[in-house]
């Protein structure tokens, strides 16, 4: 028998949860009080629902029966010293009932009021008309119980019913419908605090999202002119060398075309995988080495197994460019620029290395390093970063970020 109704509470609590989780599956509860509870279950706004489904969820029946048992034994206790302290003419038992019956109507009072809130504070009048009404009903019930006990006529209880109906009033009203009433006012007046400061952080998310995202499209959409018009003006100088220079003229506009073609698709997506904007670093490169010819060396180095990891667009290419423009082009002699990417134990770590004139003598951080380092916030928060170190001779540029899609 307790096996069956043990599978049944479990039954009744698993489908409450499930309520609580989606409301619609009110509808399809069994009929009769099952019903009733999961409907009024699914009137709660969504944060009470959320509330009680966490508190129900963690806390066990058996934590909430010995919770119950304490309330007990401290309310008859509290019960018994009141008679032995005031009412040492009534019989012991009688204070001790009414001690029990008081506290368990506001423990479970202010626990309903806790979790439905809302609801309450929507209908204060209607709420304080109930909580004294079946105060007024328990008061009755134990008047009429008295009665009978003591073989009293029903005179005697219609003489003492107005005093009866004044107490139970009074001492509902002050020890259980007030505190239930300031209870759910003062949740409710934290509810739509917390509502509002949710719907403020939201909007500006929203707002940083959406100047972030247009701060991109400019970023993206930003091909240095200087790096166009140079490029054309070394094909013109190539053609103009005779078969020789026209073949390199032809080349280099090749490289042009692959470099303009991945970079204008990479513009239209908020991330890449990484062996796409390798090939886009590939071209880019391969455009500035025939441009700058022997002053300029380089290396694209990405293992098979990271070829399809998810990046922001563009964002390798714009550490290569600043390798160029701030390490490669003032050193006298040139250099060599390594690209390359390695799996780090759960974090992608995407070096670009120049062998140019290094950290000492590059001008300022540069705008491009902070518009990584923006992007990287944006694209994972705190968990990237992008570092910059002496590489002896020239600079490395890394940056490191989670084994994961960014957000």
């Amino acid at each position: 028998m307790w096996k069956r109704i043990a599978a049944y509470y479990r039954e009744c609590d698993a489908e409450q949860l499930a309520v609580l989780k989606n409301p619609a599956l009110a509808a399809h509860a069994p009929a009769g009080w099952r019903r009733f509870i999961a409907c009024k279950l699914a009137e709660m706004s969504p944060q009470e629902r959320e509330e009680l489904h966490r508190f129900s969820s963690t806390v066990r029946t058996s934590t909430v029966l010995l919770a119950i048992l304490k309330l007990l034994v401290v309310l008859s206790v509290l019960g018994f010293l009141i008679n032995l302290a005031f009412l040492p003419a009534k019989p012991w038992w009688e204070t001790v009932v009414i001690a029990n019956a008081i506290g368990i109507a506001m423990s479970f009072s202010l626990f309903g009021v806790w979790f439905n809130y809302g609801k309450i504070v929507r209908a204060k009048g209607k709420a304080l008309v109930t909580i004294v009404g079946l105060g007024l009903l328990g008061g009755l019930f134990g008047a009429m119980t008295a009665m009978f006990e003591k073989g009293d006529q029903w005179t005697v209880l219609l003489d003492k019913l107005p005093k009866v109906v004044v107490i139970v009033t009074l001492v509902v009203t002050a020890l259980v419908a007030i505190p239930t009433i300031v209870v759910a006012v003062l949740r409710n007046r934290h509810y739509q605090l917390q509502a509002e400061q949710l719907k403020r952080d939201a909007e500006q998310e929203r707002l940083a999202r959406e100047l972030s995202e247009t701060q991109l499209r400019l970023l993206r959409a930003q091909i240095e002119p200087h790096f166009l018009f140079n490029t054309l003006g070394a094909v013109q100088q190539l053609a103009e060398q005779g078969a020789q220079g026209a073949a390199r003229a032809a080349e280099l506009t090749s490289h042009l075309i692959d470099f303009l073609r991945a970079s204008m698709s990479d513009m239209r997506c908020e991330q890449v995988a990484l062996a796409t904007e390798f090939g886009l670093v590939d071209s880019y490169l391969r455009v500035m080495q025939i441009r700058m010819g022997d002053r300029l060396r380089y290396r694209v180095d990405l293992p098979e197994a990271l070829a399809a990891t998810q990046v922001p667009s563009m964002l390798v290419l714009t550490l290569a460019e600043n390798a160029i423009k701030h390490g490669i082009e003032p050193s006298l002699h040139g250099g060599e620029i390594v690209v390359t990417a390695q799996d780090d134990e759960g974090t992608i770590r995407i070096g670009v290395r120049d062998s140019g004139v290094g950290m000492s003598d590059t001008p300022g951080a540069g705008t491009g390093l902070e518009n990584v380092r923006h992007r990287l916030r944006l694209a994972y928060g705190e968990g990237a970063c992008l570092l910059l170190s002496e590489a002896e001779p020239g600079l490395l540029a890394e940056i490191a970020i989670p084994c994961k899609e960014p957000k």
